[in-house]
């Protein structure tokens, strides 16, 4: 029940973290976290419902907080039933930056590297954590530290060698920021599974652009939902 309540909490204020981190990137973590909690000068309430596109904006902004609220709670609460409890916090931190991710990306086409970077430090943080351990026949050994760190090369260098190919033709197919997040994501979910990550994210995002009709657009949330949907068969299930 905490976890859901902290979910709810946290997808409430994605919105507003979204647009304080789009609109003042690039920026340190410090200057960031800095202005985050400390808003800048402000208007009465008062006055401002007295402009009704502010108003119409702020119901929606109401809205999209709230959607995401319900959202983050659910998903807090599948990780917490799905997962190990020993790791519970680790799979939670993982699922709400990547779930900030996406309202960022969608928002400004921005994966800030104040969010990338300690998505793969974490990932790194993980694996040192959960150790070697034998499956259940006891014959196959598991290296976790070894795994993450292939998984994050793979991450890295598989998008960059396919950029290479369609660069002459579509010069921003991949950017800084999907790499990185790939190469974040590879550190958590290892080797193999990182592969499965990037051919099903490249489905979902061709799925997201017939439905939308266009031929562009943030790539980061295609790899967010590809990754939510193989943590969740390849560890959970």
């Amino acid at each position: 029940m905490l976890y859901m309540i902290c979910g709810f909490i946290f997808g409430c204020l994605i919105p507003y973290f979204a647009r304080r981190i789009g609109k003042l990137m690039p920026a340190t973590m410090g200057y960031i976290l800095l202005k985050i909690f400390i808003p800048y000068h402000y208007m009465p309430w008062s006055k401002l419902k007295e402009n009704q596109q502010y108003v119409n904006l702020f119901n929606r902004y109401l809205m999209r907080s709230l959607g995401w609220g319900i959202f983050t709670a659910a998903a807090t609460y599948l990780f917490f039933i799905v997962f190990d409890h020993k790791f519970t916090n680790w799979y939670v931190a993982f699922l709400w930056i990547l779930l900030l991710l996406v309202e960022i990306d969608k928002r400004f086409l921005l994966l800030p590297d104040i969010l990338t970077l300690p998505l793969l430090i974490l990932g790194f943080g993980y694996a040192a954590q959960h150790g070697p351990w034998l499956t259940t026949n006891d014959i196959e050994f598991i290296n976790f530290a070894q795994n993450s760190f292939l998984g994050a090369a793979f991450g890295y260098g598989m998008p960059v060698l396919a950029s290479m190919f369609i660069v002459w033709k579509h010069p921003e197919a991949f950017g800084g920021g999907d790499i990185k997040l790939l190469c974040g994501i590879g550190a958590w979910v290892g080797f193999e599974v990182i592969s499965y990550i990037l051919l099903l994210s490249c489905f979902i995002f061709g799925i997201t652009c017939l439905i939308n009709r266009r031929r562009v657009g943030p790539y980061g949330p295609a790899i967010v939902y590809a990754t939510l949907v193989a943590v969740l068969f390849f560890f959970g299930i």
